[in-house]
């Protein structure tokens, strides 16, 4: 039996993809019973070392052991939602033989890596960190707890946990050529680095850095010296830290300090690479910011009947498994809120993260419009939510229940919990419309409607993240028009609701109940466009080409 406490993958490494390369990141959603990802970002980092490892790259990933995961998210007993912690276990997470020490706040902790055969999911080698060990303290254990911890001072503990203690697992491995920070969570490796190699540049020709978002939710500020008194910044002085990042206030913003210090950094789509250039260029020392956008793995996210069936071009083929698919979803329907849906009824789908920008409740802000609109006899419609906010956001939470209030008085309107990779993915297969109301530019990439049209769910969205470089109104997708930025959310928010309501009662069901020709068009068409090129083997292959 091969032991993972050495560089070491199963494979031949590819000629093309010979770099040694470590990559970084908070969560991974590798697969729903691995409770290591929260939403978008994780779905993206697991579809990433997915390609990594089939694309035969010489990647290994670190990650933290979440021992509660993000959250489980239940039903009070009106159907509200609920939240839950509950302790995770894995037999298949093997000790890695790795243990390393790093300082939190003037107190040693002990850390262990767990590998993640590549075997198991088909992955690149993965190690997964956690500090809830018998050789530490009860404070020190809780630190792998939560992902994304409410208390700033775990939430920075966490990242001295990947950057530092996972840099450290690099070194007992073999080391890497080159460090990749998955946004900034991990930037205290990029401190280590530096009392490693002594200076600024040598750290720099060794770190690349992806930022994922616009949010300023996204991105974290702390207090500098509350950072320097719980190591953060390792043994490097708070005065050369400074030097190193050129923050010079009291506060230290994680992006801005990651974008001086890599050699390279990237957005996540064309438009969000314009817009994080917007953001930072006018900022000091900064580096290049390239765009390479996001990506998802087709053979794990893609139902191969219907990718069988689209490549024989067979529409009666596609619109059987469809049909298939959405029953499947639907018993899931009946099995949390009691309601039947019928799989000749259009089916449209809003399933993300419940973050306020993104706009939950765009689709029910005329009400008595919407209820309208699904009530009709000869044209229905079946409307889906799902989602997990976070957990301590009361404002998300709210319009999770507020969705859940309205959908009480309708039987053909349902709101789902457990919004994890099992859920979406039967989301995604199941939906004939898969809707997308963010404010734009505020959504980086946006990587469900991806997976979406892999399934033969057609995009109906904001032109924002990744839309722009796929989406052609009335051929694989529809699109609102582009509002004007410059005005009021409120304004902004209410053009959107009337394109979107014009769009559903003017082009979109009447489209799929009295043109099936065009639909079935409009299905293959966005099903063929959104391959090869969002699928993660590109993504993957250009981030060895443009960043490494």
């Amino acid at each position: 039996m091969t032991v993972y406490n050495k560089w070491y993958h199963p494979y031949e490494i590819n000629e093309k993809y010979q770099k040694r390369v470590a990559y970084f990141s908070m969560e991974f959603g590798i697969h729903q019973a691995l409770k290591t990802y929260s939403g978008g970002l994780g779905f993206l980092a697991g579809s990433h070392m997915r390609s990594a490892h089939d694309l035969r790259q010489n990647m290994i990933g670190i990650g933290i052991l979440w021992k509660y995961g993000y959250y489980d998210q239940t039903r009070n007993d009106d159907q509200t939602m609920r939240v839950q912690f509950q302790k995770k276990y894995y037999t298949y997470l093997e000790d890695s033989g790795i243990m390393v020490t790093v300082n939190v706040n003037g107190h040693p902790v002990k850390v262990k890596a767990l590998v993640l055969r590549p075997e198991v999911f088909g992955t690149v080698p993965m190690y997964f960190l956690t500090t809830n060990i018998e050789e530490n303290d009860h404070l020190a254990r809780t630190i792998t707890f939560h992902l994304y911890d409410r208390e700033p001072s775990t939430r920075i503990a966490q990242s001295i946990v990947l950057g530092i203690a996972g840099a450290k697992v690099v070194e007992e491995l073999g080391g890497a050529d080159l460090y990749h920070m998955n946004e900034g969570h991990a930037l205290p490796l990029a401190f280590y680095l530096h009392e490693k190699f002594g200076n600024a540049e040598e750290v720099r020709k060794r770190v690349v850095f992806t930022t994922h978002t616009p949010e300023k939710a996204g991105n974290e500020v702390h207090d500098i010296h509350l950072l320097n008194k719980m190591s953060f910044f390792n043994n490097t002085s708070l005065e050369e830290a400074r030097r190193m990042t050129g923050m010079h206030g009291n506060f230290f913003d994680y992006t801005l300090a990651a974008l001086r210090i890599a050699r390279i950094a990237n957005g996540v789509s064309q438009l969000h690479g314009q817009v994080a250039r917007d953001m930072w260029y006018e900022n000091e020392g900064v580096c290049e910011i390239k765009a390479i956008t996001n990506a998802q793995n087709a053979r794990f996210w893609m139902d191969n009947t219907m990718r069988q069936a689209l490549e024989r071009d067979d529409t009666q083929a596609l619109v059987q498994r469809k049909a298939d698919m959405k029953q499947d979803l639907f018993e899931i329907v009946a099995d949390q809120t009691g309601k039947l849906f019928r799989k000749d009824v259009l089916t449209v789908v809003w399933a993300r993260r419940f973050a306020a920008y993104k706009r939950a409740d765009l689709l029910v802000h005329d009400i008595e419009r919407f209820f309208e609109m699904i009530s009709n006899k000869s044209q229905p419609v079946q409307v889906i939510w799902a989602g997990k906010p976070y957990p301590f956001d009361e404002g998300a939470v709210s319009v999770f229940n507020s969705l859940v209030h309205l959908s009480h008085q309708r039987k053909n309107f349902a709101v789902l919990t457990g919004y994890e990779i099992g859920l979406s993915r039967k989301l995604k297969q199941g939906a004939d419309i898969w809707l997308n109301t963010p404010r734009r530019p505020r959504e980086a990439s946006g990587t469900s409607g991806m997976t979406a049209a892999m399934n033969g769910a057609v995009n109906l969205s904001v032109l924002d993240g990744w839309l722009p470089e796929f989406a052609r109104h009335g051929e694989n997708s529809y699109v609102l028009p582009v509002v004007d930025t410059n005005l009021p959310d409120s304004m902004q928010d209410e053009i959107d609701h009337k394109n979107l309501m014009n769009i559903l009662e003017k082009e979109v069901i009447p489209t799929y109940y009295k043109d099936r020709v065009k639909w079935m068009n409009v299905v293959k068409q966005s099903m063929r466009d959104v391959m090869p090129f969002f699928d993660s083997d590109r993504m993957a292959h250009q981030y060895y080409e443009q960043m490494y």
